[in-house]
């Protein structure tokens, strides 16, 4: 999958000056965790804007003088009041070594349910997984082709292949496709007025016996 490309500087950990000196030139202090050794460097915030501010899953090609390293954010560090971006912990991608991340949910084909006028509400947004480099994607993809009003696709349902192995629950729901409340008060209202109408009837046919014993009696 593509990456986005980032051009980093190397900095010295654990000075705080520096830190603030960073910060107040607009750049973010971070780490990678590689597979030999960890690196210690510094970019712009604007270039991870882009990675961090988006629903979509992304991996960070880190530039640096000539050397790249493949990456995916591990953990940011926002601050509490202002949500500043204070520090990004990177993790190298290495061959062979399998990683878990958070993938976002797309769906493919048109639900029955929606065209007979349901509303499609999607309840899990993203699930996470486990496989190697190698096999990530950008997405995982959810047919909801055959998605009928009041019914739901769960984890289960998504489509991955053997290298992907699905962490999150399989059983809790991706997406469900609400009835119209239009059609809730349709089947309300229908046996309703068929037990009134009936009633009616009874009580009109209850009504002459009793009427012709008041008579005899007299």
């Amino acid at each position: 999958m593509e990456a986005s490309s980032i051009t980093i500087e190397k900095r010295v950990p654990g000075v705080k000056r520096e830190l603030k000196a960073l910060r107040r030139a607009n750049r973010v202090p971070c780490e990678m965790y590689g597979e030999s050794e960890n690196l210690h460097f510094s970019v712009d915030k604007k270039q991870v804007r882009d990675l961090i501010y988006t629903p979509d899953f992304k991996v960070a090609k880190l530039d640096l003088g000539g050397e790249s390293y493949r990456c995916i954010i591990k953990e940011i560090q926002f601050h509490p009041v202002t949500e500043e971006i204070l520090h990004i912990d990177f993790l190298e991608l290495a061959e062979g070594r399998k990683v878990k991340v958070q993938l976002p949910v797309r769906f493919k084909g048109a639900s029955p349910g929606v065209r007979n006028g349901g509303r499609l509400i999607q309840q899990l947004r993203k699930v996470e997984i486990k496989t190697t480099p190698d096999q990530l994607v950008e997405e995982l993809i959810l047919d909801i082709s055959n998605l009928k009003l009041g019914n739901s696709v769960r984890v289960r349902d998504i489509e991955a292949n053997d290298e992907i192995e699905i962490l999150t629950n399989p059983g809790i729901p991706v997406a469900t496709v609400k009835v119209p409340r239009v059609v809730i008060e349709e089947e309300e209202e229908v046996p309703g007025e068929v037990e009134g109408e009936e009633g009616a009837e009874e009580g009109e046919a209850g009504g002459e016996p009793k009427g012709e014993e008041s008579r005899s009696g007299e």
